[in-house]
């Protein structure tokens, strides 16, 4: 097994992150400090992360979780007050696929599960997320055509985003495949608008459902294995 599937499938990191891992020197291998992105893992190998021994985890969790604003969503910054895993009541290491900025709110997967991690955020994967807004002010329908080709953030051009309005001219819907660093946002203020409130509802056909905020719950094994279909 390559290296970076092993330490991924340790549960503690994805195999993007493995990477970085290796090349910044913090995996050994039979107490060896190892750089080769190549190396296979053989039968009888001690395999350590800053000197723990690591070892593939046989038992995968999946949840869904209503993360709520004012939360970050990740576990390596060491000096944000409140993480998403300061809502998980469980004795096992987690990522959450893909993120949602601090300010915001909505549906977050987390998992142990390194192969399906990379599986949903590969560059290639067309991933859609719903996302429900409100805006400081009305919204033109006449900008939907920015949002169909494309609108320029600054360091990036998006690629076509669904709007859906509601007859709240304030509020609508979103729906993107990427996931940029604050990209909702950004596509707004571009053309004039602040979102006020930003709120994940959907990842495809997974919803949050009556999940209160702040809550989470597993995912069935027909989520599960529907999310190893995109």
């Amino acid at each position: 097994m390559r290296i970076n599937k092993y330490i991924a499938k340790s549960g503690i990191a994805s195999r993007r992150k493995a990477e970085q891992f290796i090349l910044d020197g913090q995996i050994t291998v039979n107490g060896e400090t190892i750089f080769d992105l190549s190396y296979r893992v053989q039968e009888g190998d001690i395999v350590s992360y800053e000197g723990q021994i690591i070892k593939p985890i046989e038992q995968k969790f999946y949840f869904m979780l209503n993360k709520p604003i004012g939360y970050t969503s990740t576990n390596e910054d060491k000096y944000a007050d409140k993480t998403i895993f300061d809502l998980i009541n469980e004795k096992v290491r987690l990522f959450s696929i893909g993120r949602l900025d601090k300010d915001s709110r909505g549906l977050i997967l987390l998992t142990n599960d390194g192969d399906l991690y990379n599986a949903i955020i590969h560059p290639r994967k067309v991933v859609y997320k719903r996302y429900e807004l409100t805006l400081n002010k009305r919204f033109n329908e006449e900008d939907i055509i920015h949002f169909t080709h494309g609108i320029d953030i600054g360091d990036y051009l998006t690629q076509k985003a669904n709007i859906i309005l509601t007859k709240n001219p304030k509020k609508l819907f979103i729906e993107i495949s990427e996931g940029k660093n604050r990209q909702v946002r950004r596509m707004f203020d571009v053309l004039g608008y602040r979102v006020e409130d930003l709120n994940r509802v959907s990842i495809e056909k997974l919803n949050l459902g009556d999940l209160p905020v702040g809550k989470y719950r597993p995912l069935t094994n027909e989520e599960i294995k529907y999310l190893y279909t995109l």
